[in-house]
């Protein structure tokens, strides 16, 4: 395993993730051992992109951990959910969920603070909501990719305890995640800036790739 973290893949208008352009780049950045300065993600909404078991929450404990961001700025629908509704998921409406979770966005976006909204947010309709809401401030949207290969992703949704998703569905999520959260599509809605978060299929912990991100 490398010393140094790993790039978190930045993607730029012009040169699209996975071109034969960033390829090269990529693999002359291994070959050369060049390991660029890490990540500084802008003050704004953060937005968290990828299905579940996809490692959000693990990387989003990893930066409280490391300090690099406070444990307000997370604002996640998962701890709602438990907040309103406790063990009893079958009383857990999206609507009450999603309008107390934009209530803290914009109780945070309106004090000048950063706002780290931690769902999936794999589809249009969901980052259309929040970039709307970062707009009513001038806040800049970073969107950061969670896009770990589906064996990966099963294998750590077979880690966890929830019960109330199944293979199938997280199945589901990932192919939404595919046809529609790539990084050009993420800047072609509004994002300001668009990083992948590296993680097992690159050999890289939570932990270390929070290492990566400072947060203004």
């Amino acid at each position: 395993m490398p010393q140094n973290p790993p790039q978190a893949r930045q993607h730029h208008r012009g040169r699209s993730a996975g071109s034969p352009e960033e390829t090269l780049d990529r693999a002359g950045e291994v070959h050369l051992g060049v390991v660029p300065s890490a990540v500084r993600v802008p003050a704004g909404l953060v937005v968290l992109v990828g299905p579940p078991a996809s490692g959000k929450t693990s990387f989003v404990r990893a930066l409280v951990a490391r300090r690099r961001i406070e444990p307000e700025a997370v604002v996640s629908s998962d701890e709602i959910r438990a907040e309103l509704f406790g063990t009893s998921p079958e009383e857990a409406t999206d609507a009450r969920i999603f309008e107390e979770r934009d209530r803290r966005i914009v109780a945070r976006l309106a004090a000048g603070h950063s706002a780290v909204a931690e769902s999936t947010n794999v589809t249009p309709q969901a980052r259309a909501r929040l970039i709307a809401i970062a707009r009513r401030f001038d806040a800049a949207v970073t969107m950061l990719r969670f896009d770990p290969d589906l064996s990966d992703l099963l294998q750590q949704h077979a880690e966890r305890d929830r019960t109330d998703l199944g293979a199938a569905d997280v199945r589901a999520y990932a192919a939404i995640m595919t046809r529609d959260a790539s990084a050009d599509q993420l800047r072609s809605e509004g994002a300001t800036t668009v990083h992948d978060v590296p993680g097992r299929r690159q050999g890289i912990t939570p932990d270390e790739a929070a290492a990566h991100f400072s947060f203004l």
